[in-house]
């Protein structure tokens, strides 16, 4: 019998911190359990380890939320600068294990793009992450931050769009009963997803689509629920007075999603069902969650060899240029 050939794993959502830049936060970011504290600070020893362990052979690291997004326009470009050059250092030092996207300083759009420039054609990043709201206040479909887009574009690199503490105003009134009680209601259970999805909603209602039609998009946790919500989502916007009469078409054409945090085989055939394997890339979610149970989930996945090699890394390879 033939042994099967292991497969070449890119995980593309994989988290790390940058202690310097984690020492700017104010009172209440980066908060959690020590064990995830630990791990975000480990570029090398552990990581790889545990990379090793589960078979995954590279990771494309992004800084976990909120980066750079809570900073004002004055401060967050040298802060956004001086934390990918250390990215870069990283990256540098295990060329074969890790590639990176840029931290932005999104309430600066005009230097967020100039930073994503420097990122993509002097440190080899392959796109950006960015983390809820801008400054924790504006969704970032409002045309001012359209030249960071606009940059993408012309760089041929990806944005990829990734959940933070949602707006305080959300958390209120919406979910204040249940915070004590059930605290993750803010971020993974629900609050992460509804903000994301919201965000990749207004995008395609802004029109920054028409007016970069080569942009491209990525959304982690499979899609934030969208592909499960499309065909309703673009019934509703297609009739008279909709203002949306090409809402999926437009979704399956400039955005991708991941497997971050959502070994779901269920959200996984939608998906596919939806988009097609080809816009469906493999990540973790590391050290929010253990590379193993998404490796073995994989594995077992009752889909073709093509499409798993898709998943796996093809799709990554052609996205990022890798």
């Amino acid at each position: 019998m033939a042994v099967q050939k292991k497969p070449y794993v890119i995980a593309i959502e994989e988290h790390y911190w940058d202690k310097e830049l984690a020492a700017k936060w104010g009172p209440g970011e980066g908060a959690g359990p020590p064990i995830i504290r630990d791990k975000l600070f480990d570029m090398y020893d552990t990581r790889i380890k545990e990379m090793d362990a589960a078979g995954i052979d590279v990771q494309v690291l992004s800084h976990g939320a909120p980066s750079t997004q809570r900073f004002d326009a004055e401060t967050g470009p040298a802060l956004a600068k001086a934390t990918n050059d250390r990215l870069a250092e990283v990256c540098k030092a295990h060329p074969t294990r890790f590639s990176g996207f840029a931290a932005l300083p999104t309430a600066n759009p005009k230097a967020a793009a100039d930073e994503l420039e420097r990122a993509v054609t002097k440190l080899g990043f392959k796109g950006a992450m960015i983390h809820g709201l801008s400054y924790g206040q504006k969704f970032l479909d409002l045309p001012e931050f359209w030249p960071i887009y606009e940059r993408a574009e012309q760089l041929d690199v990806p944005i990829y769009f990734h959940p933070a503490v949602p707006h305080p105003a959300f958390i209120e009134a919406y979910l204040k009963d249940y915070l004590k009680s059930h605290p993750g209601i803010t971020n993974a259970a629900w609050g992460f997803t509804v903000e994301t999805a919201t965000q990749g909603l207004r995008l395609v209602l802004s029109g920054v689509f028409d007016k970069h039609p080569k942009l491209k998009v990525i959304l982690g946790h499979m899609g934030e629920g969208l592909p499960f919500l499309l065909w309703r989502i673009d019934h509703a916007l297609s009739r008279p007075g909709g203002g949306c009469p090409n809402f999926r078409e437009i979704f399956r054409e400039h955005f991708s999603i991941t497997t971050s945090g959502n070994f779901s085989d269920a959200a996984l055939l939608c998906s596919m069902m939806e988009l097609g394997a080809d816009r469906i890339l493999f990540s973790i979610d590391y050290p929010y969650v253990e590379n193993q149970p998404g490796m073995d989930w994989m594995a077992h996945l009752a889909i073709s060899t093509e499409d798993k090699d898709k998943i796996y890394s093809g799709n990554a390879k052609r996205l990022l240029k890798m």
